[in-house]
């Protein structure tokens, strides 16, 4: 999830304004502020050198919450759809089980 710059200052001042959020801020938010730029091409050079056609990375731009979840969650079903599942098959004693279970289930 990649934050903007500024969208981070704004989540920061919202938090420094809401005696609710205090709890999310830390001085060090601030600190660390100052290395954005080394962060952001630090986690760049990280994704490039590890990204794979078989587990890539995505970077969902997050400055606006409902676009980057729904973006995570478009990813996310994409990935399960690629997986092909399909339920186990049941062998014929387990069906057999079943059926018992279910026609105790309706007797009682």
């Amino acid at each position: 999830m990649h934050v903007s710059k500024h969208e981070q200052k704004s989540r920061l001042l919202a938090r420094l304004d809401d005696s609710d959020k205090y709890w999310k801020f830390t001085a060090a938010d601030v600190a660390e502020r100052a290395y954005f730029d080394e962060y952001r091409h630090a986690y760049e050079a990280m994704m490039t050198a590890t990204s794979t056609r078989w587990a890539p990375w995505y970077v969902v731009p997050a400055d606006h919450k409902y676009a980057g979840r729904a973006l995570v969650g478009g990813i996310l079903t994409h990935a399960i759809e690629q997986l092909d599942l399909h339920p186990p098959e049941i062998d014929p004693e387990r069906k057999a089980e079943l059926d018992t279970a279910r026609q105790t289930l309706q007797d009682d």
